[in-house]
């Protein structure tokens, strides 16, 4: 089947940031006397943002974030916009090889500075034009809401329903099952522990894919 729009998720859809983002926020929190482990952080924090990102964490490790943390995350937010990130495997060439008429967005917890900035660090900020869509600015409720991909659709003015999701979390994967637009689960980001297909699958995604090649075969392009 085809589809008339796709919408990306972009941290660990485009972006390898889901790992590097991780690794330090299990790094400073177990500094701050919280033992963490990437896969921790990768279990219960990925894919959520803003207050719903702060409020995890301090359930789970039952204490308030200090000052520090905020100040910690700025500083390693800007030094990894200035310096980029890696692509996901296959995503740049995906990307450059949709037809330039089937509409495309992203549709990201990350704000757009951070978007837009590490598209121009892939070369791929062109693909997107005004397309970039935060579930922090954009929307009231962010992911695991379905609002996000609801406003992104409408924004390109297709139908939920003609379009296909691409996502790699369990927050994000929650959210977009809720659509009724055809999602996929990507496993191709060097964060993906190997149950990932499964815990994917299990929370809705209508398909897995363990590289952007089945991501093409699943979308018949």
């Amino acid at each position: 089947m085809t589809y008339d729009a796709i919408l990306f998720d972009f941290d660990g859809v485009l972006v390898e940031s889901e790992a590097a983002g991780n690794r330090h926020l299990a790094h400073w929190l177990t500094a701050a006397g919280h033992p963490t482990t990437p896969e921790d952080a990768m279990t219960h924090y990925m894919g959520l943002s803003g207050s719903d990102f702060i409020d995890a964490i301090e359930r789970r490790i039952g204490a308030t974030l200090p000052a520090g943390f905020h100040d910690a995350r700025k500083v390693e937010d800007e030094r990894v916009i200035a310096e980029g990130v890696g692509e996901v495997r296959g995503a740049v060439s995906f990307v450059r090889s949709l037809p330039a008429d089937l509409p495309r967005a992203i549709v990201s917890s990350s704000r757009v500075h951070w978007i837009d900035a590490h598209l121009r660090h892939l070369g791929l900020r062109d693909a997107f034009g005004d397309h970039l869509y935060s579930g922090r600015e954009h929307v009231a409720a962010g992911k695991p809401a379905p609002d996000l991909y609801l406003y992104g659709a409408a924004a390109l003015g297709v139908p939920i329903e003609r379009c296909a999701i691409i996502e790699d979390s369990p927050v994000g994967v929650t959210g977009a099952a809720k659509t009724g637009a055809f999602v996929i689960g990507l496993c191709a980001g060097q964060h993906c522990a190997v149950d990932h297909r499964e815990r994917l699958l299990a929370l809705g995604a209508d398909a897995v894919a363990g590289d952007f090649g089945e991501v093409a075969r699943l979308l018949g392009l």
